[in-house]
C-alpha cells in the first residue's frame, strides 16, 4: 500500500468513531437494544453467589446507563459502548443472553481474542467497577456494600451531590 493511501485510510478510520457518536438522547434510544446484553455481561462477571455483591443487586447496568449518557461524557466511548454490545449480540447470533454461564463464558473468551472486543470488555469492566466501588450517591454500591465486600470506605469529602453541571 502506499504511504498516501495509508495516511488516507488511517485518517478515514480514525474519524469513523466520530461520525458514530451519538448525542445523548440518541445513546438512550439505542442502549434499550442492547441494554439486556450488556447487563448479562456485567452479571457474568460479577454474578451471584460470589464474595463480591452482584451486578444485579448493585444496579451497575443502571450507573452504566447514567454515567455515559451524561451531557459531559465522551460520545465517542458512548458510541463504542452500543457498538461493541451490538458486536456481541452479532457474534453470538443474538443468544447471548439465553447462553449458560459456561456458553458465556466461552463467548466472552473468544469476543477477548479480538482488540475491539478485548478494549470493549474492558470498557464495560471499568464502567461496572466504578459503580460498584464508587460512592452510593451515584446510585450502585447499595448500601456501601462494595466497600464493605473489601473492606475499604470512600475517600474524603464524599460527594454531596450526583454530578457537578459544567
Amino acid at each position: 500500500m502506499q504511504r498516501r493511501n495509508f495516511l488516507i485510510l488511517g485518517s478515514l478510520l480514525g474519524l469513523s468513531s466520530i461520525l458514530k457518536a451519538k448525542t445523548a438522547d440518541q445513546f438512550m434510544h439505542e442502549f434499550k437494544e442492547v441494554e439486556a446484553v450488556i447487563s448479562a455481561v456485567q452479571e457474568h462477571m460479577f454474578p451471584e453467589g460470589s464474595q463480591l455483591p452482584s451486578a444485579k443487586e448493585m444496579h451497575v447496568t443502571q450507573f452504566l446507563f447514567e454515567t455515559v449518557s451524561h451531557r459531559t461524557y465522551d460520545k465517542d466511548i458512548r458510541a463504542f459502548v452500543i457498538e461493541g454490545a451490538r458486536e456481541l449480540q452479532s457474534r453470538e447470533k443474538g443468544k447471548f443472553t439465553t447462553m449458560t454461564n459456561k456458553e458465556k463464558e466461552k463467548a466472552l473468551r473468544a469476543y477477548e481474542e479480538s482488540i475491539y472486543g478485548s478494549n470493549w470488555l474492558s470498557r464495560i469492566m471499568t464502567l461496572t467497577m466504578e459503580g460498584m466501588f464508587g460512592d452510593p450517591i451515584y446510585g450502585s454500591n447499595v448500601k456501601e456494600s462494595g466497600w464493605g465486600a473489601l473492606q475499604a470506605f470512600g475517600g474524603q469529602p464524599r460527594p454531596k451531590q450526583r454530578y457537578i453541571g459544567l
